[in-house]
This record gives C-alpha cells, structure tokens and sequence, in this order.
C-alpha cells in the first residue's frame, strides 16, 4: 500500500476526488472525521492510502490555513465575489458579507462587476476600490477587462461565488475556456438565475486552482459564516485607520458620539452604504448567545 500527498478536487456521493502524484483518485473518508465533526472538504491537502485493491483512503487532512462553512472550501488564497450590475440587481448587504466572511477568515476578496455592458457598475467599482478591496468591472464586449483579471489569479486558488444569475460560471468559461462549465439563463418569473452549479469543484488551470460553486442565499450566509460581532470591524478595512480614534474604547461605531468611524462616513472617506452594512451585520449578532453560535455551526 502506498500514502501520497494530494488536494481534494471535489466531493460528491460519499466520495473524495484527490488529485496526487499526477493522476486523479477516487476515495472514501475514514469514519474518525465524521466522528470529530471534521469532514474532508474541497482543497484540503490531505494524505491518502492506495492499496492495491480496493478504494482509496483519506488517511489524514493537514492543517488548513483558512476554511469557509458556505461555500464549502478550504485552502482558499483569493474569494471572487462576482456582482452583476442588472438581472439580479446588486445586493450591497450581501456583497459586505462575503467580503467580511473572507477578512475574517484571512482570505483576499475581490469583487469582479460583470454584465457591465449592460449597466453601468462604476459607482459600485468605486465603492470596493475605496475600501481597499480588490474589485474589477467586466464586460464581454471588453476582452482586456478579462484579461486582467486572469492575471491577477495566475497561481492562486480563487473560488468564485455570488448570488445565482450573476455569471459567475459564464465568466469562468471566458477566463478558461477549457472548463467548458454550465451556465444557465435568468428566470424572467423570479429574476435571478437558475442554479446551474450544484457541487464545490476545483479546476486546475495553468497555474492554479479556481473554483466554481452553487450560488448561495442570504440564510446560508447567516448562519454559517457569523462573524463575533467585535471582530465585524476588523473585516472593513476602510475602517481600521479609524478605529483607534474614537472617543469611546467601548465604541461600537454604530451610533455613538465622538465616533471617528462615523466622522469619516460623514466626511466620505467611508462609503455610506458600506457603514450601513456593517450597523446591518452588528445588529444581527450583538444579541446572538454563544450556544446559539455553537449550534449554528454544528449544523
């Protein structure tokens, strides 16, 4: 029997897709990591056996240097928040989630604008670049606006997710047409896509990894990546330079008199609509029990 060293691919049935020493293997998970609460995800770098007959093992997951609850995903350098301008309409609340859930848990977001050929996304555009977000406009009819976001992800593992319908697939065929993913129209009844990715998978590209994955909903987002509502700030980084010079130590930065955070929301070195997402976020969990954040994430 052989133990190699691999990254978990994709997940799907029970059964683990390991990349390792040049091929592609089929495994099972040993029974401890459902007993510890601890199951393999996609881009674990995990230790698997090969017998010479038989199914593959994961033998032992090693140590992740971040990992998500929703999406799914481990190991991640690079989190692709793709917003599309129109059909859906952007959702800033649920762009500042996600953005927040990948501070918190050391991962670069990004925000790519798509469908910018149809609207306009620069005000939105300005409003990442602003907080120091990584954040790009893309357009089919503009090559280069893809280009450029290939090049910023050579060689990093970036999963790109967002809200159904935003053409998170559409854009990954663009970026690498090898992929050849499946993409779906919008549903004129609903007005939001269909979901047309219903599995984490990572795809290997010249240089890295990109991960396609089911378009999450507001619920799954709550519930799976709460951020401790003193660490909510930190995931703003247009705020840390304020941070320190609020009258109060005690500030929340919602409401409070002498708040320098809310100096520079009025000043508009912070975007208005970026400060209303963070009172949104803290409000939602200043009250949440610590059981209650434990059951949540043990569901």
């Amino acid at each position: 029997m052989a133990e190699l060293n691999g990254i978990i691919l994709k997940s799907t049935g029970g059964f683990y897709y390991v990349e390792a020493a040049n091929g592609v293997y089929e495994c099972k998970a040993r029974g401890i990591f459902r007993k510890k609460n601890n199951s393999p995800k996609v881009g674990d770098k995990v230790v698997i056996s090969v017998p010479d007959e038989g199914y593959c093992s994961i033998e032992e997951i090693l140590p992740r240097k971040n990992t998500l609850r929703r999406p799914p995903l481990s190991n991640i350098d690079i989190l692709v928040i793709v917003v599309s301008t129109t059909e859906p309409a952007p959702n800033a609340l649920v762009i500042d989630k996600m953005t927040a859930a990948a501070v918190d848990n050391d991962i670069e977001p990004a925000v790519v604008i798509s469908k910018s050929d149809l609207k306009s996304g620069v005000d939105l555009l300005s409003i990442y670049k602003n907080a120091g977000i990584k954040a790009f406009a893309y357009s089919s009819e503009e090559p280069e606006s893809a280009e450029e976001i290939k090049r910023y992800l050579k060689g990093k593992v970036a999963a790109f997710t967002g809200n159904s319908g935003v053409g998170k697939s559409t854009l990954l065929n663009i970026l690498y047409p090898d992929l050849e993913l499946q993409t779906g129209e919008i549903s004129e009844k609903l007005g939001r896509g269909r979901h047309t990715t219903r599995t984490v998978e990572l795809y290997k590209t010249d240089e890295g990894y990109v991960a396609d994955t089911p378009g999450f909903s507001t619920v799954d987002l709550e519930r799976y990546n709460m951020i401790d509502k003193d660490n909510i700030k930190f995931c703003f980084p247009e705020f840390r330079d304020f941070l320190t010079e609020c009258q109060f130590t005690s500030c929340s930065h919602t409401c409070e008199k002498g708040c320098a955070v809310l100096k520079a929301v009025e000043e508009g070195k912070i975007s208005e609509s970026r400060h209303k997402s963070y009172v949104a976020m803290y409000n939602e969990v200043k009250d949440i029990k610590e059981w209650q954040k434990k059951q949540n994430r043990d569901a």
